[in-house]
């Protein structure tokens, strides 16, 4: 089982302390890795969320995987987290190796590039990257952009009340969920490549393999209850699962008991079938 982590986020958080300890318990060996550029995996430059790498990131930890003899190469899964999710299903129609997915609260962080990430103006947008890669290639310092508040508290003063964005500074901001690699930054001049990606393409052809999808029912602005039904119904996928847990949010399925209780007693006999 290979975990990834969400955007912004690093293997301790969530992907590895929630589902791939939980998935373990259950006596799925289980593997999760930091992103290119982020946590303790290399690249540079720093904080780059780029989603060719993102992508590949997966096709090179099954690479890993196949070397080990206790591997068995016919039944690797995947499971992902958030935006992580999003990467996952667009590595699972390029790597055909992924047997079966399951997306824990999955978003599609290009569409939300092209929406709220950049104000709905995507264009100009990309002209202020474009702008900022010519500065810094003139010796300007990068730009480093936090995604959230450094505060619940920042965050009501600001008028940021959206149920996601409160509770992802809860959980990133505090020590409910802060880890000492974690970032929940951008750089900003390598975040164009997200504006025209998108996680979903071609799902309707390529993305076959067994799929399982669980989401909260109370929505809230990083849009992982619409954009989940739109894979849902997409996915060319004929085995396919969706769970929607009733008064769960997005970030109760990083880390509440419940919640990922829920998610993993759903993912657990999913991956045992179809693995």
């Amino acid at each position: 089982m290979i975990c990834g982590h969400p955007t912004g986020s690093v293997k301790e958080q969530t992907a590895g302390n929630i589902y791939a300890t939980g998935l373990a318990k259950q006596g799925l060996v289980a593997i999760t890795f930091d992103a290119s550029f982020q946590g303790e995996s290399g690249g540079e430059p720093r904080f780059t969320e780029d989603p060719s790498f993102r992508t590949g990131d997966f096709s090179y930890v099954i690479d890993y995987l196949v070397t080990q003899p206790w591997a068995d190469e016919d039944r690797i899964g995947a499971l992902a987290i958030c935006g992580g999710a999003g990467y996952a299903v667009a590595a699972t129609m390029i790597d055909r190796r992924i047997k079966a997915l399951t997306t824990i609260a999955g978003s599609n962080v290009g569409r939300l590039m092209r929406e709220g990430f950049s104000n709905y103006d995507p264009i100009a947008m990309l002209e202020a990257v474009a702008q900022q890669r010519t500065a810094e290639a003139r010796g300007k310092d990068e730009q480093i952009n936090n995604l959230l508040p450094p505060s619940v508290e920042a965050a009501h003063e600001n008028g940021l009340t959206d149920i996601d964005v409160v509770e992802a500074t809860e959980y990133y901001k505090t020590d409910r969920g802060a880890h000492e690699n974690g970032c929940t930054s951008f750089n900003f001049a390598r975040q164009g490549a997200l504006a025209t990606w998108d996680a979903y393409a071609f799902a309707e052809t390529f993305l076959t393999q067994p799929l399982l999808i669980v989401i909260g029912d109370r929505p809230g602005a990083f849009a992982s209850y619409r954009l989940s039904m739109e894979l849902y119904g997409r996915a060319a996928s004929k085995q396919k699962e969706l769970k929607v847990l009733e008064g769960v949010t997005h970030y109760d399925l990083y880390d509440q008991p419940q919640a990922t209780g829920q998610a993993l007693e759903a993912a657990v006999p999913f991956f045992q079938k179809h693995l």
